[in-house]
């Protein structure tokens, strides 16, 4: 997952005064660190406030210079200089957006819910702002005839696009009734995230009997008595919502009252009405942007979205989700009635349920291709599988990437690296955060502490929740967590490699729709034989992978993927449901996802990926834009093809991607960059039959 720290920003008499406890703030001015890499070790809770108070005095000082300037309005000092007019703000925001998901605390946690109705007003303020807008119009009605080269152009017609999409051209009254709904939309986000994260770590499965245990590998449950230890509770296991803990419990354990005793509780999170409920949260939410929607001249909100990306409006959307629905769920059907026949088998005379899948589809793998997790689990140790996906970015694009020691962080888990051309020269600094946390946000996404431009390499970092090492036993990883890893790391190239001239088309700055292909299309390496062979070795006897098992992972890729592509396929649909709707008076989030699950014949034995009431994409960006995985998956598939056609190292190959992908950024249409690389138009064929739908 794609994560950008969305600056909205603003002033507040409700903040204290910048002059105090400022005097060494690290914020004020440029990183006076090796790499201008942020000093974790300075930065204190109390940096922030006076950060973004003076940041947002800063921009508007540079707002005003603008908008004064008696100059005749030019493409450099109206548009660069918007571009280059929040430094500070960029640099506490980058900081503080990535701590507030990756390392919270209840302070900082109160600061966003504090902060973010100032930082609403501030981006209204400058997206208001008549005199701002007169100078970027009258820049953008010349663009013809300025001479501008394509990144140019671009970043031209979205700077215009972004204030009028603020409502720039709105009259007086309905600017002001945006402000207040960019005010509580920004509040409510951050609650609804902050209750999800909360719901997460107020489940704490206790099993203090042996034969609770049941089916559990002892690797976890070595980790499960180790965190109930560190919980205060020695001589206890301790299991948890966090994927590293929820999932193999779900896939191991043989005590069925307990795998379903965990599962609901997941997939009611944020719907126990308590402290934590979020079904009011979300209604307010949805019924807000569809009021912004209106305003903007929009019948719905996911309209309004998708104007600007690559799929235009929500029809086309819908024709393709609805689509790959019925190649998925027949398949998903088709694994329940198996799933089914091993159940009967035991003669236990149980139905398949949700909270069964994960167990017998565990079961089934064994029985189909003779492979248990367990068997690949100890190829796949952290540090080496980090390897094989920086080894293979060397083999692709020449890069080379070497820890550095002595970097400030503001974990001990987190690690630095260097990532250099094959030339010597620095291509950035990356990031790395692997492991849960209590004040971590659950999943995995990749940030900037700093986005490239001319004269700047970019930070950034990649933040995920994998299987912690335990004991002596180092982290070992699922072959799902492999390509997470992969796919993080697609994101972080696509971030480091970008050469843009300006901050607002480098690297991820791209429509969401599009975000996803590089991230995607890295996960493919993953599995490669030739690549497994790199990095896949035992943890204890550094024997590689042997061609048994490759086989077995080659001939199960296709497995189990009519329930993974229809939960993703329900969210992404009831997404686009939420966010389509065009009245939105009393509506009940969870009996409207009901209904629009029925609807879809969902069966009840698969939930949606993510359920209203913790959908936390729909609220962090990817709002009418969760089906952009899938979209960017038709991409990612048709594109490795020509990797396939040529070789998966082929220099050329790599090149063009590069040249037109991961250096691009946002410089031209994404869809020209698509075809200046492939020579054609993305086709649906290959992504159905890397999903075994064809």
């Amino acid at each position: 997952m794609f994560k950008k720290s969305i600056l909205i920003l603003a002033a507040s008499c409700m903040m204290y005064s910048c002059t105090t406890q400022t005097e060494n703030n690290p914020f004020f001015t440029e990183f006076q660190t090796p790499n201008g890499v942020p000093p974790f070790d300075q930065i204190k809770l109390e940096h922030y406030e006076p950060a973004f108070l003076k940041g947002i005095e800063e921009q508007n000082a540079k707002i005003q210079s603008i908008v004064d300037n008696d100059e005749a309005p030019t493409f450099e000092n109206v548009i660069v200089a918007l571009d280059n007019s929040s430094p500070m703000l960029d640099r506490v925001g980058g900081v503080f957006h990535n701590m507030t998901e990756a390392e919270t605390t209840d302070e900082l946690t109160e600061l966003s819910i504090r902060i973010a109705p100032v930082l609403s007003e501030h981006e209204d303020n400058i997206y208001l702002n008549q005199g701002l807008f007169k100078k970027v119009n009258a820049v953008y009605q010349q663009k013809e005839s300025l001479g501008l080269n394509s990144e140019q152009q671009r970043l031209l017609e979205k700077k215009y696009k972004e204030f009028v999409r603020s409502g720039a051209n709105l009259p007086a009254d309905k600017q002001a009734r945006l402000r207040e709904i960019n005010k509580q939309l920004s509040t409510l986000s951050i609650t609804f995230t902050n209750n999800t994260l909360n719901e997460n770590n107020a489940f704490k499965l206790f099993i203090d009997k042996q034969e609770d245990l049941a089916g559990l590998p002892e690797w976890f449950c070595q980790s499960a008595a180790e965190e109930a230890k560190a919980d205060g509770q020695e001589g206890k296991w301790l299991f948890t919502l966090h994927n590293a803990s929820r999932l193999p419990f779900l896939q191991y354990s043989a005590n069925r009252p307990l795998r379903e005793k965990m599962y609901k509780a997941y997939i009611n999170r944020g719907n126990n009405n308590d402290k934590n409920d979020n079904k009011k949260i979300l209604s307010d939410i949805i019924s807000l942007r569809l009021e912004k929607a209106r305003l903007m001249g929009f019948d719905c909100y996911a309209n309004f979205v998708l104007d600007t990306k690559m799929a235009k409006n929500s029809t086309t959307v819908m024709d393709f989700l609805n689509n790959l629905w019925g190649y998925a769920l027949p398949k998903a059907k088709t694994e329940a009635a198996e799933l089914q026949k091993l159940m009967d088998k035991e003669g236990k005379g149980e139905k398949l349920e949700a909270w069964d899948w994960w167990y017998y589809t565990e079961k089934l793998r064994k029985e189909k291709f003779n492979l248990e997790e367990e068997d690949i689990k100890p190829y796949f140790k952290l540090e080496n599988v980090r390897e094989g996906a920086f080894a293979v970015a060397n083999k692709l694009y020449g890069i080379t990437l070497t820890k550095l020691e002595g970097i400030p962080v503001y974990h001990p888990d987190v690690e630095v690296f260097e990532v250099k051309a094959n030339d010597g020269s620095q291509v950035g600094i990356f990031y790395v955060d692997y492991f849960p946390r209590s004040g971590k946000s659950g999943g995995a996404w990749m940030s900037n502490y700093r986005e490239q431009q001319a004269g700047v390499r970019p930070l950034v970092c990649n933040v995920c929740s994998f299987t912690k090492p335990v004991g002596d036993t180092p982290s070992l990883l699922t072959i799902d967590e492999v390509e997470t890893l992969f796919h993080e790391f697609g994101h972080a190239l696509h971030g480091l490699l970008t050469q843009c001239q300006y901050k607002g088309t480098s690297g991820t700055n791209v429509v969401r729709d599009f975000v996803e292909l590089p991230s995607q299309i890295n996960e493919h390496w993953a599995t490669e034989p030739e690549v497994l062979k790199m990095y896949a070795k035992h943890y204890q006897t550094g024997e590689v992978i042997p061609d048994s098992l490759i086989e077995k992972i080659l001939k199960q890729k296709t497995f189990n993927q009519g329930f993974m592509t229809t939960e993703l396929l329900a969210a992404a649909i009831l997404d686009m449901n939420l966010h389509t709707l065009t009245d939105t008076r009393g509506i009940d989030v969870v009996a409207y996802e009901k209904e629009a699950m029925d609807r879809l014949g969902l069966i009840p034995q698969i939930a949606p990926r993510y359920r209203t009431t913790y959908f936390n994409h729909i609220i962090g960006g990817y709002e009418a834009g969760y089906y952009s995985y899938l979209w960017a998956n038709v991409l990612d598939n048709d594109a490795f093809e020509a990797f396939k056609e040529h070789g998966i190292f082929d220099k050329q190959t790599a090149d063009l991607f590069r040249q037109n992908v991961l250096e691009k950024g946002d410089s031209e249409d994404p869809m020209t960059l698509y075809k200046n690389f492939r020579g054609a138009e993305p086709q649906l064929d290959p992504m159905l039959k890397n999903r075994g739908m064809k």
